[in-house]
């Protein structure tokens, strides 16, 4: 039995998570998942302006932190960090741990050969519209293919302390011990579908151990604390989700079955580069105090082709908000709502999308809110998105005016006009598998 445990559910997730996970229990692995769709611009970006970077830069540090627990436990740190920089990453990871082995998977990165592939016939259309990437070749920040486990426990094969990796699957990165660990072959479906749920149910931190979680939530106990999960792997893909004794919130069936629909298209379909899961087969039990016991999973054979995450620029955006007291809260907020839009207009200014919202009557959850007929306040949110930057920028200069030429009441204006930002887009697509080529390499 091996001990996975994660400690990072995205880049942002709590800094503590992952030292307390190392220094409140036995594990074996630590896994911390970092990238999402929109963090690969960023890092994209961030490489761009300086090719030192473009990775997690709260990962080094982090393991600078954590390495003397790691080289005296022997645990294995397995991570995404590395963007579109894995290398960089693991640099700066030697320079603040210089006693660690650090390995790195490349390979997922194919911004770079974006002209050859399509120069070779890859259309690389967009998988919702069909529509071929040239259309937007200009304006593109990143791509990435989705790389599974199979790269990552090779770099496991090494020895490497830490394993830093690019746009590797959330899933992978607790699949790839397992593999590693228990030698499980390529086409070992079922294995390999056992594996990947067990990192679709952990890949999200806390998030199974009773975070963002609405099954009795207040009666959850110490969230401060709360403990980040970690799966108990066993060679026949048996598992079991809990926590360290002692801490915070809650591992039940319950819990694990919400966050087993996180993100979930097709359920007896889940699509990885290492197999097809089938959720339908998933058997869960109790297995003692915040302990659940997770069974019978089946899979099938890997897709044909792998996902393409691509980024591209699509346009600015800027949203600005004033708060309007009671009485007649709502009435003043769309009062100013009005008023913006109008004066936008008798400028000639034209975008491609006025979206507004009134947070404290609906904004979440919009014509299903519940009545709220004479709120204490209201926050007045509008957004505008489109093409010619000047006319975004002109639109943040409407909101502030309103304090004195509008409705009466509002307040929350110290921030000023808001910030002009750049809009990133979602291009998915699909490649050959063939057509992305992984190659480990070893920082001693």
């Amino acid at each position: 039995m091996i001990r996975i445990a994660n400690g990072q559910g995205f880049w942002g997730d709590w800094l503590e998570a992952p030292v307390r996970l190392v220094e409140q229990g036995p594990i074996d692995y630590l896994a911390l998942d970092y990238l999402a769709e929109i963090t690969m611009s960023i890092v994209q970006k961030q490489k761009l302006a300086d090719p030192n970077l473009g990775y997690a830069r709260d990962f080094p540090p982090l393991i600078g932190r954590i390495a003397r627990q790691i080289r005296e436990r022997g645990i294995k740190v397995v991570a995404n960090a590395g963007g579109v920089n894995p290398v960089a990453c693991a640099r700066e990871v030697r320079r603040l741990a210089p006693e660690l082995k650090v390995a790195v998977v490349e390979g997922d990165d194919l911004y770079p050969r974006l002209d050859e592939l399509l120069g070779r016939g890859h259309m690389l259309a967009n998988m919702e519209t069909g529509e071929p990437l040239v259309s937007v070749r200009d304006r593109i920040l990143s791509a990435n293919a989705y790389i599974g486990a199979f790269p990552v426990a090779e770099a496991l094969a090494t020895g490497a302390d830490v394993v830093i990796a690019g746009r590797c699957t959330d899933t992978a990165l607790a699949l790839a011990p397992m593999i590693h660990a228990f030698g499980w072959g390529a086409e070992q479906w079922n294995l390999l579908a056992a594996g990947t749920i067990a990192g679709h149910i952990i890949e999200c931190g806390a998030q199974c151990t009773g975070g963002n979680c609405y099954v009795d939530w207040m009666s959850i106990p110490d969230m401060a604390g709360i403990g980040y999960p970690i799966v108990e792997a066993e060679a026949d893909g048996t598992f079991v989700v809990t926590k360290h004794a002692g801490t915070g919130g809650r591992v039940s069936a319950d819990v694990v079955k919400e966050q087993l629909l996180y993100e979930l298209g097709d359920p007896r379909s889940y699509l990885t580069p290492d197999c097809t899961a089938d959720f339908t087969t998933i058997q869960l039990a109790d297995d003692g105090p915040d302990r659940v016991r997770v069974s019978g999973i089946r899979g099938r054979a890997r897709p044909e082709k792998l996902k393409v995450s691509i980024a591209y620029q699509w346009g600015y955006k800027a949203i600005g908000s004033l708060v309007y007291t009671w009485p007649q809260a709502m009435e003043k907020a769309g009062a100013a709502n009005r008023i913006v839009r109008e004066r936008l207009a008798a400028l000639g200014l034209r975008f491609d999308e006025i979206y507004t919202e009134y947070f404290g009557v609906n904004a979440c959850h919009g014509p299903a809110a519940v009545a709220n007929l004479d709120p204490p306040e209201v926050q007045l949110r509008i957004g505008v998105r489109g093409a010619d930057k000047k006319a975004v920028d002109r639109f943040t200069r409407e909101l502030v005016p309103l304090v004195l030429s509008g409705p009466p009441g509002a307040t929350g204006f110290g921030d000023g006009r808001p910030p002009v930002r750049e809009v990133v887009a979602y291009w998915p697509a699909l490649l050959d598998r063939e057509e992305v080529r992984t190659k480990v390499e070893v920082l001693a």
